[in-house]
């Protein structure tokens, strides 16, 4: 579980930072950096890369000169928030990372290393966005729904699997939700990222993946790979044609997720209210905001307090969820 004392010291700083208005001017005037990094955790092509890439062309100006993006792929995401935690505090390196490796890890790995509190201090929201579960070639083009996908793997046991971006992550956790519901035993294979994942889809090595929906959307022109459900409340409005879990009979499952930016732990009060006014500026451009709506991410900003709570009420939220399932990183 997150450290609620921890939590507390770290909501008191983002309250200060909500009420330093008058601090913008003197922040504003500050030498901008000359090159900020942005960590992505996962592979190049993919949401999270896509969520960088896209910041980086605008948080230049009164922050940094340049951005450059940097993939530090493996552990399901750890590298890249370790090395965060490793770096100066200065507002030079920054991570976007999913809600996952920080809300949920927590309760699946019996040591991280790297504090989901300590280590990082939350800057702004990025993106939120729908899970979807799809299927390739191995499957028959008459299953065209997630029960009838079910329905297929009793029939075919060798077959059942699914993949996703990562063990202990919420496209692994609603796959495995997926399996539960149809009473089939689904085996995951983890993989280092989304796009990984889909390519053993389209080469017929795995039956299903579940993944950000916008990660399946450069496929499905191709006809290899079609989507049979995704996990939002309402349908979701990259891929309108194709219903809900709900929708398709598996009752309570709406699931989804976000990508936040981040800064090492140790960042000043000063730096956090820079870097969140680059980002909040940068996702409110209108190229920016096309731009992540082409791989289904829904673009969105916060304030730092608002990220701090938000990863806290995912973590109490996934925490029961986890234990249920009976998942840990070692199982």
């Amino acid at each position: 579980m997150i450290p609620s004392t921890s939590l507390s010291r770290r909501d008191a700083l983002q309250w200060a930072l909500a009420s330093a208005a008058g601090g913008t001017p003197f922040l504003a005037q500050a030498q901008a950096l000359e090159t900020v990094k942005i960590l992505a955790g996962f592979a190049a092509g993919g949401t999270v890369d896509t969520l960088a890439r896209r910041v980086a062309t605008q948080i230049t100006g009164g922050y940094a000169k340049s951005a450059v993006v940097e993939n530090k792929t493996g552990a399901g995401g750890q590298i890249a928030i370790t090395t965060l935690k490793a770096a100066p505090a200065d507002g030079a390196t920054l991570l976007v990372t999913p809600m996952s490796m920080l809300g949920i890890y927590p309760h699946t790995y019996k040591k991280l290393p790297y504090d989901p509190v300590a280590d990082v201090t939350p800057v702004s929201l990025g993106v939120v966005f729908d899970m979807g579960f799809a299927v390739g070639p191995q499957v028959p083009a008459s299953v065209k729904t997630v029960p009838e996908f079910l329905d297929w793997c009793k029939a075919n046991p060798t077959g059942a699997n699914f993949g996703s971006p990562a063990p202990g992550s919420v496209p692994h956790f609603v796959g495995e939700l997926i399996s539960r519901a149809g009473k089939v035993d689904m085996r995951h294979v983890g993989f280092r990222g989304s796009q990984p994942a889909i390519l053993d889809l389209l080469g017929g090595q795995i039956a299903a993946v579940s993944a950000p929906v916008g990660e399946f959307l450069p496929h499905l022109s191709g006809g290899k790979l079609r989507v049979l459900a995704t996990s939002g409340a309402t349908r979701n409005r990259f891929v309108p044609g194709v219903g809900t879990l709900v929708e398709q009979g598996l009752q309570d499952m709406v699931y989804g997720e976000w990508f936040g930016f981040f800064l090492p732990g140790k960042a000043s009060a000063e730096v956090v209210q820079k870097a969140n006014a680059s980002i909040r500026t940068a996702l409110a451009d209108k190229d920016v905001v096309a731009g992540l709506a082409a791989m289904g991410l829904e673009a969105r900003s916060s304030s730092p307090a608002e990220l701090a709570a938000l990863l806290k009420a995912d973590g109490d939220k996934w925490g029961p969820i986890v234990k249920a399932i009976g998942f840990t990183a070692e199982s």
